[in-house]
């Protein structure tokens, strides 16, 4: 009996690893309303790849954007990273930015590589809009929706003109048009409170890489960057009064010291209707 038992509990250890340890990229999909939109949006949203690979120039992860069809695609920081090479961030680029409407904020890794220009200039080469305190109108079939972003907090340390986020944000304010649906991306979820006086729709973030360790169904996360311990903003949908929060869990896999448990790395879908 005792033998019986101590194979079951092998077995079950055996699963339960499987599943902990699935570094696998999925596809979160959210569905939103608004009555601001007229005809469907699509939206992929892409953060904190760090530059991890995904395949031979990053094939799986183009490949599961290319299924999924979307609009537009977001890039909400930290595509690039301060110690991996850019070459898998470059294959991404090269393999959709062509084919899609893409906008890009900046994420604390890019700051801290010390590149953060000539990553901005890569960027752009590609003909991805990168926003840094401005906004852009955009039309998609029936609907208008007005798509802004801000740089990662740290790049400001590296400016002597005492700007900040908030500064980027006031630049947002005056060109916002309520009637029209308002996006904001940012990379880092925990200001979303501070936020919300902006009079966005809908923000996108990443960058708490899902609290690195779940417990399904219990634990949303168990640590993020900036928040510490058990952070309130660590991946999934936050709904707020006058607003949504849409946090990425991210893609990033051999960067992180600590191994994802329970955290699928994602790639996010967002579509939003009437």
């Amino acid at each position: 009996m005792k033998r019986k038992m101590m194979i079951l509990i092998i077995i079950i250890m055996v699963i339960l690893s499987a599943f902990a340890f699935d570094f696998r990229l999925k596809v979160v999909n959210y569905e939103l309303k608004s009555n601001k939109i007229e005809t469907s949006i699509r939206i992929a949203l892409i953060t904190d790849l760090h530059s991890c690979k995904y395949g031979e120039n990053e094939v799986e992860l183009i490949q599961a954007i290319d299924v999924e069809k979307p609009d537009i695609i977001l890039f909400g920081g930290d595509i690039f990273d301060d110690v991996i090479s850019h070459e898998n961030s470059i294959y991404l680029l090269e393999g959709i930015a062509n084919k899609y409407p893409c906008y890009y904020v900046t994420g604390n890794h890019e700051v801290w590589s010390s590149e953060v220009n000539e990553i901005k200039t890569i960027v752009k080469s590609f003909g991805v809009t990168v926003l840094e305190g401005t906004s852009e109108m955009i039309q998609i079939n029936n609907s208008k929706i007005q798509i802004s972003g801000v740089d990662d907090s740290s790049i400001f340390k590296l400016k002597a003109d005492g700007s900040s986020v908030i500064t980027e944000l006031e630049a947002i304010k005056g060109n916002i048009d309520q009637s029209v649906y308002q996006l904001l991306l940012y990379h880092r979820p925990q200001n979303a409170q501070q936020y919300l006086s902006y009079g966005f729709d809908l923000m996108l973030s990443g960058h708490a890489h899902g609290g690195q360790w779940r417990i399904p169904f219990l634990l949303n996360g168990l640590l993020a960057p900036d928040q510490g311990f058990f952070p309130k903003y660590a991946g999934g949908l936050y709904n707020f009064e006058t607003s949504k929060l849409i946090i990425s869990r991210g893609l990033a896999r051999e960067s992180t010291r600590i191994p994802r448990i329970f955290n699928r790395p994602e790639l996010v879908i967002i579509d939003i209707s009437k």
